[in-house]
This record gives C-alpha cells, structure tokens and sequence, in this order.
C-alpha cells in the first residue's frame, strides 16, 4: 500500500469516527409502564466505538485489581545455611557453600516475584473515549433503558425483580442509581444478574461486561456531566 493509500485510509477512520448518530432509549415509569423515547447525547451514546482504546483501557482496569502481594524469598532471606554442608575437597561431589542455594530443597527462589504494582497509567481522555464507545455500542444495540425513579418503599427485592420483568431486559443488567436511592441499591443488590453502582462508578469494563445499560432520569449521563468529570 502506498503512502498517500495509507494516508487516505487514515482520513476516513478518522472522519467516520467524527460521525455522530442521533440515538434514542425508551423509558419507563417505576412501575414499568412505557411513557416515551428518550433522546441520547450523540457525543456519550452515537459515537462509532473506538475498539482498541476500549480495549487498553479495560486492560489497565483489569490489572489495577490485581492485588500484587506475591512474594518468594531469595537465597539471603531463607533461614539457615549458615555452615558450609561438607567439606570443600575429597567427598567426590560438587563444592557447595550453602544449604540455601536455589538448586537445593528448602533455599532460596532464584528471581521468583516480589510485591509489585500491576497500576498502567492511561490518560483520561482515552479513559472519557473509551466510556463513550462502550455506551454507544450498547445504545446501537438498543441495550440501553431509562426508568423515571426507583420507588421502592419499603424496601423489596420481589417488586425489583417485577419490575425489570416488566420492562422486559434480559440478561446481565447494570444498573446506574442515584447515590441517594439508598432503597433502590438495596432492593437489588441481591439479585444475581444485576450489578447497582452510581455514577461516579461507572467504567468502560462495567457497560462491557452487562447486556442492559438502565439509568434513571437523574443519572442519565450528559455531554456537560461527562466534561466535568
């Protein structure tokens, strides 16, 4: 391929990613009555996902959990091995110094792991477009649903249950609820198909990993939201 071929490519991935579509969500009341079609910000749900950025990013998240306490002890850190085995000549065997070399049971691990951190620093703009691909892709998929409010009083993992039936996604679902909706985080935390985070929470591998994206009017994302965070 030649360069101005190449250089041609570049330009239109790059002007197919500057493309915006307008989506849309349906939402519904809290007790999972259909009420209207919601618009979606273009820039946070109609942008064409940016695969490799998405991936790197869920990458770096992935190794950030990773605890990185493993640890084996060197030749220096074994106890014993003090004393000199056996004599240096006439046993007919190889000359050893101590009992905590490597190549003898009990000693040392020869560069085995030590404590470490497995943290990749990744820019926060590529952190912000990785976001934003993975909510387009799932809003393209019509993935994604708004419920007006949690009304969940009291408290009741049944009426939950109820209503995401009602509403009819199936699946994984992520839920995105109000730090406030302390009822609402309660009443679902229980179910094995739903994870409730708020949306400060909400990452690139969390939107991956569900089928159902479901916001409710309050923490339904915005172009001015996103930029300020």
């Amino acid at each position: 391929m030649t360069v101005s071929a190449t250089t041609e490519l570049i330009n239109d991935r790059r002007e197919k990613r500057s493309l915006r579509t307008q989506r849309s969500a349906k939402r519904f009341d809290s007790t999972g009555v259909f009420l209207d079609e919601v618009e979606l910000d273009s820039e946070l749900f109609g942008i064409v996902p940016n695969v490799a950025v998405m991936h790197q990013v869920v990458t770096a998240q992935l190794a950030a959990r990773r605890a990185g306490t493993q640890s084996t002890k060197t030749r220096s850190e074994v106890r014993g091995g003090g004393a000199k085995p056996f004599r240096q000549k006439g046993t007919g065997r190889a000359r050893q110094g101590t009992t905590r070399a490597p190549h003898w049971a009990g000693g040392g691990v020869a560069l085995g792991p030590k404590p470490r951190s497995y943290e990749q620093k990744t820019p926060k703009k590529m952190v912000r477009l990785a976001l934003k691909s993975a909510l387009s892709d799932r809003a393209r998929l019509k993935r994604v649903a708004v419920v007006s409010s949690f009304d969940f009083n009291p408290i009741s993992t049944k009426e939950a249950i109820r209503l995401l039936e009602e509403i009819k996604v199936r699946g994984r679902l992520l839920i995105v609820v109000s730090p406030n909706d302390v009822e609402a985080y309660k009443s679902m935390r229980n179910i094995p198909y739903v994870s409730c985070i708020v949306p400060d929470q909400l990452t690139t591998y969390d939107v991956l990993l569900c089928d159902w994206v479901i916001f409710t009017d309050e923490t339904l994302p915005t172009r001015e939201a996103a930029e300020n965070a």
